[in-house]
């Protein structure tokens, strides 16, 4: 009696015990299940595909290979260069490309441009304080180091300019995944043949930033004369003359057997379109001056009217003898609202840029005689 009353109570048990397991392995069997489905769901799309990014100091660009040719990717407002500014509105939005260059004019101080001139440098370097005197937003030191970071007009919110770097690179990957259909997360930077090893790595942590990998570092002339299918012109040495939005570098390459090798590089990290923009800007704020007595250096809504305007006068002038820049209620005074119009001819526009233009003979001297070549040994000329 003793043991068949032990018998069932093991039966029991063993019964107990197998439907616990096959409870526990159907549990188990349900939780694999949910797990494969949310793999399933949340499994990267990422086909192993490389961008190239153009990171550049007024407008950026990507492109991808299809087939053996490369594709600059249209932006979403179509376009084939998205600008390289960051801003930030009142609401704590943040706004990138054409969306926040189109409300600089009412947003200067929390409008980001130019950053690029910034990644690297210290904040007591003397080109930094050259910077702040032509940019509406404030450079201040970082927190943690002697870098150049910027802050917001609040103060409260301060970013390092990789972290700006980040968020045009952001945009970048944004434009190459909305064309591709797939997640992106490695990428080719180009950055100026000069800049140093601290100027890279800063490119290369704002791409990681970004979420993208950062494959490798190309220097800007090497990739352009690959851009102009420079790699057929063997045995020969070509200088590439790049004159860009806020930089300028000169690099002479010589090319043997389908490898790219860079004899000499020089430049001026100061020099660029902007400078250009600028010297435009400061002959229109005398001749209104003259006109009404007033000036409109303070006011900074005024002059990032009078800097876009500025820009689009030099664009013009490049097809056009003369053109007129013409920005109504500019400002107002006691009298009544005034107004800008000026005429600009070209004659007029090359004279205050000359020497601008003469700084750029200086490194390409200097770069021939680093490179060790005389004149007729270059047997291309690249502008870009």
């Amino acid at each position: 009696m003793a043991t068949s009353s032990a018998l069932q109570f093991g039966l029991r048990r063993t019964a107990l015990t197998s439907l616990t397991t096959k409870a526990t392995a159907q549990s188990s069997l349900g939780s694999s299940a949910v797990n494969l489905i949310g793999a399933r769901r949340y499994k990267s799309t990422d086909a192993g595909d490389v961008i190239g990014i153009d990171l550049g100091t007024t407008n950026s660009c990507v492109a991808v290979m299809e087939g053996r040719t490369a594709r600059v990717i249209e932006n979403a407002e179509g376009a084939r260069t998205t600008p390289s500014v960051v801003a930030f509105a009142d609401d704590g939005a943040r706004l990138v490309g054409m969306a926040a260059k189109r409300q600089a004019v009412t947003n200067p101080e929390n409008t980001f441009y130019a950053v690029k001139r910034l990644i690297g440098r210290r904040f007591q370097d003397k080109e930094v304080q050259g910077i702040q005197g032509l940019v509406p937003y404030e450079i201040v030191k970082s927190p943690n180091n002697d870098d150049a970071w910027i802050s917001t007009k609040s103060g409260d919110d301060k970013y390092s300019p990789s972290q700006i770097g980040s968020m045009v690179l952001g945009k970048m990957k944004e434009t190459a995944e909305g064309f591709l259909g797939r997640d992106v997360t490695k990428a080719v930077v180009t950055v100026p043949a000069y800049f140093n090893d601290s100027q890279r790595q800063a490119t290369k942590d704002a791409g990681k930033i970004a979420g993208l990998d950062v494959l490798r570092i190309i220097n800007e002339p090497t990739a352009a004369a690959l851009a102009y299918g420079m790699d057929k012109a063997d045995g020969k040495t070509i200088a590439v003359f790049d004159l860009g939005g806020g930089t300028f570098d000169v690099s002479i390459l010589e090319i043997s057997g389908g490898v790219f090798e860079v004899k000499a590089t020089n430049g001026d990290t100061m020099l660029g379109g902007e400078d250009f923009d600028e010297q435009l800007l400061e002959e229109l704020l005398a001749d209104f001056k003259k006109e009404s007595g007033i000036d409109l250096g303070g006011d900074n809504l005024a002059m990032q009217r009078l800097r876009e305007a500025a820009e689009k006068a030099k664009r013009e002038l490049d097809g056009l003898a003369q053109t007129d820049v013409s920005l109504p209620f500019i400002t107002a005074d006691a009298s009544g609202p005034k107004h800008m119009n000026s005429k600009v001819t070209r004659a007029q526009f090359e004279a205050l840029v000359q020497k601008l233009v003469e700084r750029t003979v200086d490194p390409c001297k200097k770069c021939m005689k680093d490179a060790d070549i005389a004149k007729s040994d270059i047997h291309d000329v690249i502008l870009v």
